[in-house]
C-alpha cells in the first residue's frame, strides 16, 4: 500500500496506553448492575448476561500467558481510530501469548455468517497504525439477530478455535453484540463476545463511556472546513451559507462544531423537540437573524443544521411513526404504485393530524418520509436536504416580509453537507490513543472471562497515565424501545441535554453570536507540537468532565 509522508511519519506514533494497562493487568469488580430501564423485561430476555458487575483494570503482578484467538468485526458506519482498536487488540493478545491470533471477519458481521475472513498479521496491522477508515477489513450493516446466523458464526468460531468475537460499532451493533453474548451463553459454546463503543454522531455514551470514539475527529475535521466556509463568507460578504452536519438521532455533531466555530446560528434539534417547534418556527428564527444583520450591513452568515433536523420536529416525528407503523403493515400494498397513487393511498390512511403535516411538506420529503429505510428500519434523513428545504423557506419568508417592508437586505444561498468528509479521516492524538486503549482493554476483558461487556476507558480528559480502562456490562445501557413496530431491546441513545454544560455555553453565547461576526477559524488537525493544541479534546468534552 502506498504511504503519503504523513501516513509514514505517523506509522511511527506509539499510542499512549493508562498506566493499568502498561504492564500485568488484574481486574477489580464493582457492584451488580441492572438495566437503564425496563428492568423485569431486559432481564428476561438476557438471563445470562444481566446484572454483571462493572469491571475497572488495575496494575497486577503477573502477565499471564492465557492462550485465546480472538475474531473482530467492524460494524457500521466509518469512524476515525477503528484500525487502532484493532491494533491494540493485536498488540495485546500477542503480548498475553506471541502464539494467539487475530481474524477479521470482512465487510463487517456478514462476514462472520458467510465465513469470509483473514488472519491478521503483524505485516498487515504494521500498515494501518494510527490511519484512518475501515479499509483494513471493511464494514458491512448486515444486523446479527436470527438463530441461524448465530449457528453459521459458530461454526466457523469452532473451525478457528475461536475463544472471543469482538465487535465495533455504535448502539445498534452493541444491541446485537449483547444478544450474540446472550445467546452463546445460553447455548454454554463457551464463546465470549465484546463490544467496542464507536460513532462519530456521540450518542454513544452515558455514566460508563464518556465518549464514543471518531467523534473527535469528525467534528475536528467538519470544524476546520466550517471554519474555512467561516473565513470566506467574511471575505467574500454576500452569502448565507447552509451547512448539514451528520448527526441522525442526537445533534452532538452540530454543538460542538458551533462551540468550536461560533457561526450566526445552530439549529438543536433536541431543542426544537423540547419547544414543540413547527418548521416555520424554525424558519422566522433564522429569518430574524438574516434581518439583524442586514441591518448592519452584514448580508452574509453561516447556519449549521444536524441531518436528523425532520425527525425531530414534534409534527413530523409523530407523522413518521405512523408512516413507520404504515411501512410495516401496509407497505407491500403501496410500495410500488405511481406516485400520485402512492400518495393518495398514504393520505387515505393517515390519521387526519398527521395527513394534515404530510400534505404541507414538499414531494420530494414527503417520498423519503414515506418509503426509504435503512437496514435498522430508520428514515435516511442524510438523503433529505434540509439544508436546502430550511433555506427556500427562509427566502419565502424573506421575500413576504420584503413585500410588507419588514426587510430590505439581498438573501443569497449556498449549501454543504459534511457528512462523509469525516468519517475516515486520519485519527487525532485522541481518538488514536483512545482506540489503541479500547482495544488493549478488550483484549483483556476476553482474558478474564468476561463476555456481554462493552469495553470503556474513562477519565481521558486528564493526562494518558491516568485513564481509567474496563468494561461495562451492555444489558446496563438498554431499555425497551419500538423498532418497525415491535418492542426490541436496545441500547438508549445520548440526545443532547438541554440542561447540561455544552448546551448551555451554546445557548449563553447564541443571541451575540446571532447578529454579530464571531467566527472562530479551528484551523486543520494538528499531530505534532504543543500538548495544548495536539491533544486537546473536543469542548463537549472538556465541559462535561470540568
Amino acid at each position: 500500500m502506498e504511504k503519503s509522508a504523513l501516513q509514514q511519519a505517523r506509522a511511527a506514533y506509539q499510542p499512549k496506553l493508562p498506566k493499568a494497562l502498561q504492564g500485568a493487568v488484574k481486574v477489580k469488580e464493582g457492584a451488580p448492575t441492572q438495566s437503564v430501564d425496563n428492568q423485569e423485561e431486559i432481564q428476561k430476555l438476557f438471563p445470562n448476561t444481566y446484572g454483571m458487575p462493572l469491571v475497572e483494570f488495575v496494575p497486577g503482578d503477573v502477565t499471564e500467558s492465557k492462550k485465546m484467538n480472538v475474531g473482530i468485526i467492524l460494524s457500521g458506519g466509518q469512524a476515525p481510530g477503528g484500525h487502532n482498536v484493532i491494533c491494540g487488540l493485536f498488540d495485546t493478545v500477542k503480548k498475553l501469548n506471541p502464539e494467539n491470533k487475530l481474524y477479521g471477519f470482512l465487510m463487517g458481521p456478514g462476514g462472520l455468517v458467510d465465513h469470509n475472513y483473514m488472519e491478521l498479521t503483524a505485516d498487515i496491522i504494521d500498515e494501518y497504525r494510527n490511519t484512518g477508515g475501515f479499509d483494513m477489513i471493511a464494514s458491512g450493516r448486515t444486523k446479527l439477530e436470527e438463530v441461524d446466523q448465530f449457528e453459521k458464526g459458530y461454526e466457523i468460531i469452532k473451525q478457528l478455535d475461536i475463544q472471543a468475537i469482538v465487535i465495533i460499532g455504535g448502539d445498534d451493533s452493541n444491541t446485537n453484540a449483547c444478544v450474540l453474548a446472550e445467546y452463546y451463553a445460553a447455548k454454554n459454546y463457551g464463546v465470549q463476545v465484546i463490544g467496542c463503543p464507536k460513532t462519530i454522531d456521540g450518542d454513544l455514551k452515558n455514566d460508563q463511556i464518556e465518549t464514543s470514539f471518531g467523534f473527535d475527529t469528525a467534528t475536528k475535521t467538519y470544524s476546520e472546513l466550517i471554519g474555512n466556509i467561516e473565513r470566506d463568507c467574511n471575505s467574500a460578504r454576500k452569502y448565507w451559507h447552509f451547512i448539514k452536519l451528520m448527526g441522525r438521532s442526537a445533534s452532538h455533531i452540530a454543538l460542538e462544531c458551533a462551540l468550536q466555530c461560533q457561526p450566526n446560528l445552530c439549529i438543536i434539534s433536541e431543542e426544537v423537540e423540547a419547544k414543540d417547534q413547527t418548521l416555520n418556527d424554525i424558519v422566522e428564527q433564522i429569518c430574524n437573524a438574516v434581518v439583524a444583520r442586514t441591518e448592519k450591513n452584514l448580508n452574509y452568515g453561516v447556519v449549521l443544521v444536524p441531518e436528523g433536523l425532520i425527525e425531530f420536529i414534534p409534527a413530523i416525528g409523530r407523522l413518521i411513526e405512523e408512516l413507520n407503523d404504515l411501512l410495516a403493515a401496509h407497505g407491500s400494498e403501496y410500495k410500488d404504485l405511481e406516485a400520485e397513487a402512492q400518495r393518495a393511498y398514504i393520505l387515505a390512511h393517515l390519521s387526519k393530524e398527521n395527513a394534515a403535516t404530510f400534505e404541507t411538506l414538499p414531494e420530494s420529503v414527503a417520498h423519503q418520509l414515506s418509503l426509504d429505510r435503512d437496514p435498522h428500519g430508520n428514515v435516511q434523513v442524510s438523503l433529505i436536504e434540509t439544508e436546502k428545504l430550511l433555506s427556500e423557506m427562509c427566502e419565502a419568508k424573506l421575500a413576504k416580509w420584503a413585500k410588507e417592508g419588514k426587510y430590505k437586505g439581498k438573501f443569497a444561498t449556498l449549501h454543504h453537507f459534511f457528512g462523509y468528509e469525516g468519517r475516515c479521516a486520519a485519527p487525532s492524538n485522541y481518538d488514536a490513543d483512545y482506540c489503541y486503549a479500547l482495544g488493549s482493554s478488550a483484549a483483556h476483558l476476553i482474558a478474564n472471562g468476561k463476555t456481554g461487556y462493552m469495553a470503556i476507558v474513562k477519565n481521558t480528559t486528564a493526562p494518558n497515565d491516568e485513564w481509567k480502562a474496563g468494561g461495562v456490562p451492555i444489558t446496563m445501557m438498554m431499555n425497551m424501545e419500538r423498532r418497525n413496530g415491535k418492542m426490541k431491546p436496545v441500547i438508549r441513545k445520548a440526545l443532547v441535554e438541554l440542561d447540561g454544560k455544552p448546551f448551555q455555553a451554546f445557548v449563553a453565547m447564541r443571541d451575540k453570536w446571532a447578529v454579530d461576526t464571531c467566527f472562530v477559524y479551528p484551523g486543520p488537525i494538528q499531530y505534532w507540537g504543543p500538548s495544548e493544541v495536539c491533544d486537546k479534546t473536543t469542548i463537549t468534552l472538556a465541559l462535561e468532565q470540568a
